[in-house]
């Protein structure tokens, strides 16, 4: 049996993320990987027992990622303002930090196909959810149905991220997102949220 070489290993959990974001679940194979990668599809096998297992494992390490970075000096007992834009520039920069991660994640969170729980459970819905209720009794929030709520306060935040990302053209110039612009839009929809 080969060892493990883990330039090789990060080489292709790079390759692999990169292809899912570009031709989706549906594109993806292990031959084409290897192609990419520029290694025998038997060496995929040395660090990954199947398709899934890979699928299962780069998610649950860019997932990981994700939540530690957006709990980084995050506290379910802050106030609601204060704990809300941490949120929203905890997010910003992970997701500012390697675009490409953040599109891997939407790839899953958007796909049908893919057993979300069988992937494991988030720690940063319970912290979140726990924030959420201590806002409530705290008075800081309004009293809205959840759907409501989580689109209000977190989805002007990916509008503006997609925007960036995707180069939008608005009012025919490029938009680029940067912590002055989501401060203006945060303090809207603190505005919005509270009672």
């Amino acid at each position: 049996m080969r060892s493990k070489d883990n330039r090789k290993a990060a080489l292709i959990r790079e390759k692999a993320i990169e292809m899912i974001v570009k031709e989706g679940f549906d594109g993806f194979s292990m031959k084409k990987l290897a192609d990419q990668a520029d290694i025998s599809p038997s060496t995929i096998y040395i660090y990954f027992d199947s398709k899934e297992d890979m699928l299962t494992k780069l998610f649950m390490e860019v997932a990981g990622e994700f939540e530690e970075d957006t709990l980084r000096d995050f506290e379910p007992s802050m106030s609601f303002e204060k704990g809300l834009w941490r949120q929203w520039k905890n997010r910003y920069r992970n997701i500012m930090k390697d675009p490409v991660r953040f599109y891997f994640l939407e790839q899953f969170r958007n796909s049908p196909r893919i057993k979300h729980e069988a992937i494991g459970k988030s720690v940063i819905r319970d912290k979140m959810k726990e924030f959420v209720k201590n806002a409530r009794e705290r008075n800081e929030v309004k009293a809205l149905p959840p759907e409501v709520f989580w689109a209000m306060a977190f989805g002007p935040f990916y509008t503006l991220i997609k925007f960036h990302l995707n180069q939008s053209d608005t009012l025919d110039q490029k938009y680029t997102l940067d912590e002055t612009k989501l401060k203006q839009a945060f303090d809207l929809v603190i505005k919005a949220l509270k009672p």
